[in-house]
């Protein structure tokens, strides 16, 4: 659908019932249908983060790529990390998004639970672009369950090994890195104010980064370092996550007063404002992208 043309938010996007198979963990964006949207013919750059360097977890498909794209659009570089060898072509695809803006792109594989490929991670990006402008804690684990007895212990650990303690590993790293007037941008969930039952630890970790968030933003701004901590808080959007994880993907994003999910592309323009210095006097929030889903 031609979104230049069709501006009421009910029917920009798909609409569900979908026809969408159902994928394994963690999804790839090939076998999406329909195909989400990123960006790749819609956004354009307005020079916001021109020579920003930027680290974007998760940054091979969904959301990830679509802030990649963004990011690259506004000026910036960009070190891509991403778990493991099913995600490869996605990643790639994403590198060469980046590329294909003028930026340069650095792809990083690998498991973020380990504090230690947390700390590479930053390394990396310190070494090749100098110094850290932005970091996006974006990457996250989710699994779907009706009933807490089929959560075993592993996935319970991993959910949060993943999803909050690796923004931990991450931030500590790399605010050494960042000079004043930088940017952490964590992506929490619509799942914070209004947690879906089959998502109880997935909901928990956002709640926990929705609390992480606040109080990062302000034990940095009290140590006069100039960094600034926001987060964004995504409702139903559509990207791998969702016919690997979820039960009814063709029905996703039916039950929100929008009617549909949100795609990656609707999301990133938060990011890209968070990032920016239109935020100058933003810290410690959280921008939701949720469809009308109320998160107060």
């Amino acid at each position: 659908m031609n979104t230049n043309e069709n501006n009421n938010p009910h029917t920009k996007y798909p609409v569900p019932p979908f026809n969408t198979d159902t994928q394994r963990p963690p999804g790839i964006e090939q076998a999406m249908s329909p195909k989400a949207d990123h960006g790749e013919e819609s956004y354009q750059g307005n020079g916001l983060l021109q020579n920003k360097k930027v680290i974007i977890t998760g940054g091979d498909s969904g959301i990830g790529r679509a802030v990649a794209i963004a990011f690259a659009r506004e000026g910036a570089d960009i070190l891509i990390s991403y778990l493991d060898s099913v995600e490869d072509s996605d990643a790639k695809e994403t590198a060469r998004l980046v590329e294909e803006a003028g930026r340069e792109a650095i792809l990083v594989r690998g498991d973020i639970t380990d504090p230690d490929h947390c700390r590479s991670i930053v390394n990396t990006a310190a070494s090749r672009f100098g110094q850290i402008d932005i970091l996006v804690n974006n990457a996250a684990y989710q699994m779907s369950h009706d009933n807490m007895a089929e959560i075993t212990e592993e996935e319970w650990d991993r959910t949060f090994r993943t999803n909050i303690h690796a923004m931990f590993y991450l931030a500590k790293a790399a605010v050494q890195h960042m000079p004043p007037g930088s940017s952490i941008i964590n992506t929490t969930s619509v799942n914070a104010y209004d947690p879906t039952p089959i998502l109880l630890p997935y909901a928990a970790t956002k709640g926990a980064i929705q609390n992480f968030t606040a109080n990062l933003a302000q034990q940095l701004l009290q140590q006069q370092t100039g960094i600034r901590v926001n987060a964004v808080a995504p409702g139903p959007i559509w990207t791998p996550l969702i016919p690997s994880t979820m039960p009814n993907a063709n029905e996703f994003g039916k039950d929100t007063p929008m009617g549909r999910p949100g795609q990656p592309v609707e999301v990133a323009w938060a990011y890209v404002f968070l990032a920016s210095d239109r935020a100058s006097y933003i810290s410690g929030a959280t921008i939701p992208v949720t469809g009308g889903r109320v998160t107060i």
